[in-house]
């Protein structure tokens, strides 16, 4: 039997002249703006017109490319090197899209799907799922062919990962010296009021994660769970990144991105560089920020592989 596994995320830039591309299609997917056609049309042009600018800004501060393209690459040629299954990766507001990867795989058996994203989300998972179907029905690939795993933020390994990551960050300092926040990337509160798991799944692999730091002995002064990437005025979830950083203690924290397993730029520029000012702007003597699992990842994903137990798609 010809397997191939299909990593799927959300993705971001190639290169500068994507930046609208990604924006627009990203803010044009109805699971992000759930308003019908022709209104989500004109609010994602409105929000397009006025990110664009400092977006395409941000990008070129990071290089010309979104972190999570180079991440997702070595991710993926390690695995190739190290699993029997071919292993290919799709994104879905930016190249290589569903549709065009499939083209190039109609003959293989089955397809093992695992969304880069420990929490289901009807914002994330589902939307990449959603769009991975409808790509295999214009192909006319059989739907049976696919295996998914539709979340796994439980996962031993993974949380291992985490906190090997918060390890790397905290080195040879004590614990006790510092505050640790899980940052998870947020969403508007009327998603998570009209059902979405993310928040709870969130919680969760939060308790996972701790479990794995007191087996390691790492017993921080203090360990806190808040939200980043807020956008427009409505409410979203809470407490936001910003607050959480106002109430801390101690003037010494490391910040572990639980929402994301590759680096991008939420991680890389949000949090490296927009929260690291202000963190100096309320007087922390400290702030580190954790890497997030890429390639540390590789065990996780050949686990979830090779599990018997898959949801149809």
């Amino acid at each position: 039997m010809k397997t191939a596994i299909l990593l799927l995320n959300m993705g971001g830039p190639n290169n500068l002249s994507e930046v609208e591309t990604f924006l627009t299609n990203m803010f044009n997917d109805k699971a992000i703006i759930s308003a019908p056609f022709f209104i989500r049309r004109f609010i994602a042009k409105y929000i397009v017109k006025n990110r664009l600018k400092e977006a395409t800004k941000n990008y070129k501060a990071l290089g010309g490319v979104s972190p999570i393209v180079g991440y997702t690459k070595e991710l993926v040629d390690a695995l190739n090197e190290e699993l029997n299954e071919d292993v290919f990766y799709i994104m879905r507001y930016t190249p290589p899209f569903a549709y065009d990867v499939l083209c190039r795989l109609k003959d293989y058996d089955r397809f093992i799907v695992i969304p880069l994203y420990p929490h289901f989300s009807s914002t994330t998972t589902q939307s990449s799922l959603d769009d991975l179907l409808k790509a295999a029905k214009r192909l006319k690939i059989d739907k049976e062919k696919f295996k998914i795993v539709d979340k796994f933020y439980d996962n031993l390994f993974y949380n291992r990962v985490i906190t090997k990551r918060i390890k790397e960050a905290l080195a040879d300092d004590n614990p006790q010296d510092f505050e640790l926040v899980f940052s998870a990337h947020g969403l508007p509160q009327k998603i998570i009021d009209r059902g979405d798991l993310y928040m709870k799944h969130i919680k969760r692999n939060v308790f996972y994660a701790r479990k794995e730091l007191i087996k390691e002995n790492l017993n921080f002064f203090k360990t806190h769970l808040a939200y980043q990437s807020r956008l427009g005025r409505m409410e979203w979830i809470k407490p936001y990144l910003e607050d959480k950083l106002k109430s801390l203690k101690k003037r010494r924290v490391i910040i572990y991105p639980i929402a994301f397993l590759i680096d991008n730029s939420e991680t890389e520029f949000e949090l490296e560089i927009e929260y690291r000012e202000i963190a100096k702007e309320l007087g922390f003597e400290d702030y580190r920020v954790a890497k997030a699992p890429n390639l540390l990842i590789k065990e996780t994903i050949a686990d979830l592989a090779h599990y018997k137990k898959f949801n149809m798609l």
